[in-house]
């Protein structure tokens, strides 16, 4: 039998830090749009805790309460990456068929989901492109010498690896994820670089891309920094499996 494309399941995947201030929201934002694509109950809107000092956790639990498709997680505190991992991990344990993510400061606009829905089936993986930011030249300059060093070490050339909107299908992830170490902290770059490495079917769409709606940012330039020159340690590793 035919599969109908209403019985696809939707996993958005939301890390969170403490975001105490943004939580509530961010989940009363993303909850339509997972009820909306709710495939039978089995659809849900997964937040990550990654080991939050504030309330985050709390919060997202009595929320559960009454959103049945909610499910909070919570681990060690690991990073962004490592939450991601973690996340992307468990929707494919999960069974989803789609696989969105999106970040917990509310940066990025659910209304502009549909738009990446409605074409899920053309593609393997559909990637955000911020292509005007909210968050500062400083971020938008370190995308940029981010992208040109993926073109030297990859030889892939793409407009933004990093943003935290995307829609990527489970074959996707079960191919890749393995490529990558349990707590690497760039996953969503080297999944948009293995996607265009490899030819996938992925296509870029603009979307918006506004500041920090509340709460203080965990990344700061030393953290860039450091985080930076791991990555180019990372890229020559990565090199084995794109030759």
């Amino acid at each position: 039998m035919e599969r109908k494309k209403m019985d696809d399941v939707l996993f958005i995947v939301v890390p969170a830090y403490n975001e105490s201030e943004n939580i509530r929201q961010m989940v009363r934002d993303w909850y339509p749009v997972v009820e909306r694509h709710s495939a039978g109950q089995k659809s849900r809107l997964v937040v990550v805790n990654d080991g939050s000092r504030d309330d985050t956790y709390e919060i997202l639990q009595e929320l559960a309460v009454n959103m049945p498709l909610l499910q909070p997680l919570t681990k060690p505190n690991g990073g962004h990456g490592s939450a991601l991992l973690f996340a992307y991990r468990y929707a494919v344990d999960q069974r989803a068929d789609y696989i969105f993510q999106t970040d917990s400061d509310r940066q990025t606009d659910p209304a502009e989901f549909e738009a990446f829905w409605e074409q899920r089936e053309s593609f393997d993986a559909i990637f955000g492109n911020r292509t005007k930011r909210g968050d500062g030249k400083n971020r938008a300059f370190v995308e940029k010498v981010l992208c040109r060093i993926l073109k030297y070490y990859f030889r892939v050339s793409v407009p933004d690896s990093n943003a935290p909107f995307r829609l990527m299908t489970r074959a996707y992830l079960e191919e890749f994820l393995p490529m990558m170490p349990a707590n690497y902290n760039l996953p969503n770059v080297m999944l948009t670089t293995f996607g265009v490495r490899f030819h996938k079917r992925v296509k870029f769409i603009p979307i918006t891309f506004g500041p920090r709606q509340g709460g203080k940012n965990s990344m700061n330039v030393k953290k860039i920094v450091k985080i930076g020159w791991q990555a180019r340690k990372d890229f020559r590793m990565f090199r084995k499996y794109t030759g």
